[in-house]
């Protein structure tokens, strides 16, 4: 089989089912493992799908979990991670998106004091509580269960409540347009907020979220001051997300 067949038997079986596994595929095209790995690696390399653990997820699907996400380009988020702590002095008030690459920030921030942090993520919550003299607030609402993280009018209603010296904001996706784009309306809202909420904000989106769509719109994002990607970034793309962020820094 043509390795051109084969790799779009591999997005047809995503764009149906949302993820698939290396044993899945191998046994229904009859190609090796290591062939099976090749192509996803492929695949992953223009933007087609996301490289897990085992196997691949589609770009359009819903958000998946955060354990699966955790598999999914870890080396780059921590890279951004990395940049972000650095923004972040002892004594600041944080507001912390829900996310791998707010969990990878997080766990550097531990070593910071006396921080302030406003968060929706469980697990951004307890790494950062009952330590080094922080202050945690973790945003109320409906729990999505596979975020580790609350979402809905409740989460947003509380943080409208405060105000931070930095957000550090991580929408689903990047549009080609571009946007800021979530997968519903809670988490956009939400995200609103904490764009509109903090004396300077920062949006973190790794290199898997670039040339993406979802069904709603983030607003408020020509107030973010810098981005922090791990993307190799083109010139026009580069002059695009220039209307989103004043600043891009490109981690490594």
């Amino acid at each position: 089989m043509l390795a051109e067949r084969r790799r779009a038997l591999i997005l047809d079986a995503l764009a149906r089912a949302g993820s698939v596994s290396v044993t899945g595929l191998y046994r229904r095209l009859k190609v090796s493992r290591e062939t099976i790995r090749r192509d996803i690696h492929k695949l992953d390399g223009a933007n087609k799908l996301c490289k897990t653990h085992g196997g691949a997820l589609a770009l359009d699907s819903a958000e998946p979990a955060v354990a699966e996400r955790m598999e999914i380009n870890i080396a780059g988020k921590r890279a951004i991670a990395r940049r972000a702590a650095a923004m972040v002095s002892d004594g600041a008030s944080v507001i912390l998106d829900c996310g791998t690459t707010a969990l990878c920030l997080a766990e550097i921030l531990v070593a910071r004091r006396r921080l302030v942090v406003y968060t929706n993520d469980f697990q951004v919550a307890e790494r950062l509580a009952g330590r080094n003299d922080n202050r945690v607030f973790l945003l109320g609402g409906e729990v999505a269960g596979n975020q580790g993280a609350a979402f809905g009018r409740d989460a947003t209603a509380m943080l409208a409540g405060y105000f931070a010296d930095l957000a550090f904001v991580s929408p689903a996706v990047v549009s080609a347009h571009p946007w800021l784009m979530d997968y519903t309306r809670e988490a956009a809202a939400l995200h609103e907020t904490m764009i509109a909420n903090a004396h300077a904000v920062v949006l973190l989106v790794d290199r898997t979220k670039f040339g993406r769509t979802a069904p709603v719109r983030v607003a408020n994002f020509e107030r973010a001051r810098t981005l922090i990607t791990d993307a190799a970034l083109s010139a026009p793309r580069l002059r695009a997300l220039k209307t989103i962020a004043d600043k891009i820094i490109v981690a490594r």
